[in-house]
Order: C-alpha cells, then structure tokens, then sequence
C-alpha cells in the first residue's frame, strides 16, 4: 500500500527528475543505447514486412503456391531426337499430370497472343475504332489459381461458354477507354477480334502490379481460342497450383519429369521446361523476411540489455552519491518500500521514455521509407509495418528489463543504514 501511495505522491516524482537532471548527459547517452535497440527492432521487422508486402502486391490474386511451367528446346540428344527438339504442349497432358500427380489442385493450360515474341497481338475493333490487344485463350479453372475482379454487371469465362465454344470475351479497362465512349457500358456490345464477332461479358479490373498481364489484356474460351488461331491441341503453357502444406518445389520437379516422359525428353535435361515457381519464391521471400524479423529481434534485444544494464549502472552511482540523502529519508521514517520503490520507478521511467522514443522515431523512418517507395510500382516494396501486438511487447520486455535491472541499485538503496549514512562525508 505504502508502495502504491509512493508511486502517486508529488514529491516522488519531483526526486526522481531531480536525480535524473544532475546526471543530464549521463542519463542521456544511457537512454540513447537504450531507444537505439528498440529502433533497431522496428526499423529492420518493419523493412523486412514492406518487402513481403511487396511481393504479394506484385501477384496479388495469384495462389501463393502455384507456378507456370513452358516448353523450350531441349539440350541433349534422346530416343532418337536430335539436340533443339521442341516439345510442344498438349490438352492430352493436363490428365496425364492430374492422374500421376496428386499433389496437384488446379491446373489450367493457357494459349496467347501477343504476350511473347513471336507471336502477333489480336486487332481489334469496335465501330471505326482500331486497336491491338494481347489475348488470351482461358479455362474458368484459371481463376482458381489467378483471381480475377470483374466489374458489376460483368463475369469471366464459364464452362458454358467453353464447352460450346461460345464467342464471348473479357476486356481490360484500358479496353474499355480506348474502344468504348466514357458512359458507353460495354458488357453485351459486341467487337471483332481478328474480324470476328464476340459479345463482352465483362470488364476486369487492373491490379498495380498484379503479376504478368496488363490493363489491356482480353479474355476469351479457350477452345474459342483455338478454333480462332486454328491451334489444335497445342498448349502454350500450364499454370498450375498445388495442395496447401506440400513441397510446391517437389510438385514443380515431378511435373517436370511427367512431362519429360511424355514427349521423351531426357531426364537430365534441365533445359527442356521452362519454370517458374511462385510457391519457391514466396517461400523464399517469407523465410527472408522471418529471418529479418529475428535478427532484428536478436541484435534489438541485446542492444536493449545493454542500455538497460547502464541504466542499471547510472543508478548504482546516482544511489552512491545519494547516500546521505537516503540515510536522511531513512531516518525521518521512510521505509525499506518506499525507497526501494522510487529507486525502480526511476529505473522503470528512463527505460520507458526511452522506448516510447524509440518507437516513435523506428515509426517515422519507416513512414520515410513508405512515403520514398509507394510510386514504386516496378520495385515490390510496400506498407513497412510492424503489428502492434508485437511493438507493445517489445515495450513491455523492455519495462521488465528496467524494473529487474532497477533491483540492484534498489536493494543497494535500501540495504544503507541511516546512521552509516548520515555519519559519511
């Protein structure tokens, strides 16, 4: 009780700034040793977080483990074939790679135009407007794996659309601006594509930095697609998504050589597929930012001990030149509490203030760094944040370093003797 009366009485308070104002430049450089771990913590977790935030924003909507997978030409001679051989995609391989792999959730087999060079982008045209678009030949399962936003009053491809083979398609807002007039709605309107007519069925939405495709892009079934270029049974790539908690790295491999069986490519062919796994990646990306936030907890909290401990330190001296003093208040009656009290309330006040400095100072440069990096929509860097659950904890770790650190000087306080004291000097 008598520690709960000192810790709101006045002439406690007026003590401990006083203490704290005779050692000004002593308690300051101890405070700064203090406020630069926490800062540490914030500012490296938080650059660690912008950079995560960063890469999902780059493939915002894509499954976090999927990846796309390409035929190339291949390195080394086998069962007969000569050395650039390139083995084309099928439909025919999408079961194949389902049955024998069962790891495999979704996959899509895509056709383009216009998206890789060497081949041509769709004309299109509405009215006397002319414009060249890249477009793309789609199953609905696309979605599964890459989410796509479509405006209200609009949809993405069904399996209706695909299975009759339906002439309909989805545009790209900068579609719509520069075919369509601004209050012209252009879901039923009808374009030509490659001089043929198919009906909009929806608008999508672009996405900063949402992954390979633009603004412009079109949408179309993919059998409508083949029936249009007269593909065939050809493929252009796969997009493929694998069950949540499996080795999106061991997925990529098996499919690999599922595939190389089938258009007998040689095992050790490392050039025959091309790949690219976002499961890898993000993997990457999260077990670097994890391991930021670690070591800036690591390299933070020592710093933090160590400005903790020369608080510890400062208040050990102050006690020492106080002795006088406290054998005074000793023997005008205050307690073994009390004394023991304001001792920790000072140590517990100058670790405090020290992380609320830090904090703040940790939250102005990452706002720096967000207000420099937030028009960088080619660097994936965005929104450095630290959760406040895990800011408010390294606060209150700091204040329980202070108040075990504060018992040292806070028994040496209380173990003087009044008499001892007051005969010094």
């Amino acid at each position: 009780m008598n520690s709960l009366k000192v810790i709101f009485d006045f002439d406690t308070w007026q003590e401990i700034f006083g203490s704290i104002a005779k050692n000004k430049t002593r308690t300051i450089i101890t405070v700064i040793g203090v406020l630069w771990g926490i800062f540490i913590y914030i500012t490296l977790s938080g650059a660690a977080k912008g950079l995560d935030n960063g890469f999902e924003r780059e493939f915002q909507g894509m499954a976090m483990n999927s990846m796309f997978v390409w035929p190339q030409r291949t390195s080394v001679p086998y069962a007969g074939f000569k050395v650039g051989r390139y083995p084309r995609f099928t439909i025919s391989n999408v079961e194949d790679l389902k049955r024998q792999i069962p790891e495999i959730r979704y996959i899509a087999p895509r056709n383009a135009r216009g998206v890789f060079g060497g081949s041509q982008p769709a004309s299109v045209v509405y009215k006397e407007i002319s414009r060249s678009y890249n477009i793309y030949g789609d199953f609905p399962e696309y979605t599964k794996i890459a989410t796509k936003k479509i405006y209200d009053g609009g949809r993405f491809i069904n399996e209706e659309d695909q299975q009759n083979n339906r002439k309909v398609c989805v545009i790209g807002e900068r579609t719509q601006e520069e075919l369509f007039e601004e209050d012209e709605n252009p879901v039923g309107e009808y374009i030509r594509i490659n001089n043929v007519y198919f009906q909009v069925i929806g608008v999508h939405k672009y996405l900063e930095g949402g992954g390979f495709e633009s603004d412009g892009d079109i949408f179309i079934p993919f059998n409508t697609f083949r029936n249009l270029y007269n593909t065939g049974e050809e493929v252009d790539w796969l997009t493929i998504a694998a069950f949540a908690n499996v080795d999106v790295v061991a997925v990529e491999k098996n499919v690999k050589d599922v595939l190389k069986k089938i258009h007998k490519v040689a095992p050790e062919d490392e050039r025959a597929f091309g790949s690219f796994n976002l499961g890898e990646i993000f993997n990457k990306i999260s077990g670097f930012a994890n391991g930021m936030t670690f070591l800036s907890l690591v390299v933070g909290l020592a710093t933090i001990l160590a400005g903790v401990i020369g608080i510890g330190n400062i208040l050990l001296i102050s006690v020492k030149e106080r002795t006088k003093e406290l054998g005074v208040r000793r023997a005008l009656g205050a307690t073994p509490g009390e004394v023991r009290t304001q001792i920790l309330l000072e140590s517990i006040f100058l670790t405090l203030i020290a992380g609320v400095v830090g904090i703040i100072l940790g939250a102005a440069v990452l706002a720096i760094i967000n207000l420099t990096t937030q028009d960088l929509s080619d660097f994936p860097y965005t929104n450095p944040t630290v959760p406040i659950p895990l800011v408010l904890a390294a606060l209150f770790t700091m204040v329980v370093l202070g108040t075990l650190i504060g018992l040292i000087p806070a028994q040496r306080a209380v173990s003087i003797k009044p008499i001892d004291a007051l005969r010094e000097e």
